[in-house]
């Protein structure tokens, strides 16, 4: 049998050992399968012969199995695995680190930095890392840079120097030793005989996924809401701009057909925006859920079992700006998504930045800022002076600090800050933290629609729903998924 020492609770031996036989997806980038005769680590869809159980270890990331002093496989590519939820063992203190982590924060910070800003002692953020994830902070970190590196090398035609400062290495030096010692080879020599894709001024990642995975759904939920000029969907993709280093620039996200993954093309003059966007996309579009433990636990509801059976792989929408929805939200109180749309579009037409269409695929405008509309009026596009007045305090409130979208808040104190500001209340601050922290278990419970289908038609009182959504945490999030679905 595998050893199965290294593996958290919440994965299951026999289950790995099932999903390493049969190649599963599903189960692509949970965990990881090194091999000690041979010293590399592979997916569990590793396309290579199986090796024996006995000469089997699992870990449960890519950094544990490193740290053991396993070489990552060149023919399944680690790298080109799901991420795994940064909520996978339940603990919303590692959740938050992890998303630092992802942000870069451990590139140019110490531990020390990492562990204030998730409000724990070094040492017991060491101890959580070791215990969850089978290595520590900083082996994270490296992991995480070195198989960014890795794909930007195998996708694009980025120099090797680019490669390196867009993966976060202080210098080339440094990230061609990081290199050779995982790969046994210099950077420059991964290329040498391969055909680099063709770049056409933009660049290209694939953004891999777990299937099942709604697309369809979440390009539905993205299309009702596009702010014209900003941003554009159709059935094959989404687009929008954005502003990186102070400098505009657009991106495409659509489906690939051959592959379960997402293909992400960024125009942008900084390379380095690459994995930045990347990064964002990833949570954007919530390529790092975990679709078979959420539909387990969501599916003992005889509420949202028949829901699961119809949208299968539902995943939360996020966003790439969190002051975006924030006033979204605001314009939707009370009024119908349409009518949100309408408003927020006069919004941006009124104060936001206009942009060369013909460089950003004919999108013009970028959202205007929190210090633009902190003295604006929306009156005079049809807002509400109450609503008016609540945009203006909001933008307030994020430009001086008072709120903001860090990662390491927790649902609670999200709520409580945001539900502080007048014109905030529960169901909006429930909504931000769904849409711009993708907090699993945020619930906006007082939502008509979520009453309605819950109810069967006949919508259940706030406290009545709260009440029946107990069983569904930690995954709330996505119940509320299921549920507007399932509206139509």
């Amino acid at each position: 049998m595998a050893d199965a020492r290294f593996l958290p609770p919440h994965l299951d031996a026999k289950l790995c050992e099932q999903a390493r036989l049969t190649r599963d997806p599903r189960f692509d980038g949970l965990f990881f399968v090194a091999v000690t005769s041979t010293r590399i680590f592979c997916r569990p869809v590793c396309p290579a012969p199986s090796p024996k159980p006995r000469h089997v270890v699992y870990y449960p990331s890519a950094a544990a199995a490193a740290a053991a002093g396993f070489r990552p496989c060149l023919r399944c590519r680690p790298e080109l695995a799901p991420g795994a939820s940064a909520w996978r063992g339940g603990d919303a203190l590692v959740a938050s680190a992890l998303r630092l982590i992802e942000d870069g924060l451990l590139d140019e910070a110490p531990v020390a930095a990492l562990a204030a800003r998730v409000g724990v002692g070094e040492r017991h953020l060491r101890r959580l890392f070791a215990e969850q994830l089978g290595a520590g902070p900083l082996a994270v970190a490296a992991t995480r840079r070195l198989l960014a590196a890795k794909k930007l090398l195998h996708e694009t035609r980025l120099p090797v120097g680019a490669v390196a400062h867009a993966a976060g290495y202080a210098s080339l030096r440094r990230f061609n030793a990081a290199f050779r010692d995982a790969y046994g080879i210099a950077p420059r020599e991964l290329r040498r005989g391969r055909a680099l894709p063709a770049d056409a001024g933009e660049l290209r990642l694939r953004l891999p996924y777990r299937p099942p995975y709604d697309f369809a759904g979440l390009q539905a939920f993205f299309a009702r809401r596009a702010i014209p000029g900003v941003e554009a969907v159709d059935e094959t993709a989404y687009r929008r701009v954005f502003m990186h280093g102070g400098v505009p620039g657009w991106f495409e996200v659509s489906a690939l057909a051959d592959a379960p993954a997402l293909l992400l093309r960024v125009r942008h003059p900084q390379p380095a925006a690459l994995l930045a966007v990347a990064t964002r996309v990833r949570r954007m579009f919530d390529l790092d859920a975990d679709a078979g433990a959420i539909a387990a636990h969501l599916g003992r509801s005889a509420t949202l079992r028949p829901l699961l059976r119809r949208h299968a792989g539902v995943r939360v929408p996020g966003c790439w700006d969190g002051f975006e929805v924030a006033v979204r939200a605001v314009l939707g109180q009370q009024v119908s998504v349409a009518a949100a749309r309408t408003l927020a579009s006069r919004l941006v037409e009124r104060y936001g930045t206009r942009l060369d269409a013909d460089a950003a695929q004919g999108l013009h405008a970028l959202f205007p800022s929190p210090a633009v509309l902190a003295d604006a009026d929306p009156t005079a596009i049809g807002v509400t002076r109450a609503r008016a007045e609540t945009i203006r305090r909001l933008a307030r409130a994020v430009a001086s600090g008072e709120v903001d979208f860090r990662a390491e808040q927790g649902l609670p104190a999200f709520v409580e800050a945001w539900s502080a500001l007048p014109g905030i209340g529960a169901w909006t601050a429930h909504y931000v933290a769904l849409r711009a922290l993708g907090h699993p278990d945020a619930f906006p419970a007082a939502d008509l629609v979520l009453r309605k289908v819950a109810g069967g038609g006949a919508p259940l009182a706030t406290r009545a729903l709260q009440a029946l959504a107990e069983d569904w945490r930690p995954w709330r999030a996505y119940a509320t998924m299921l549920l507007w679905r399932g509206a139509g």
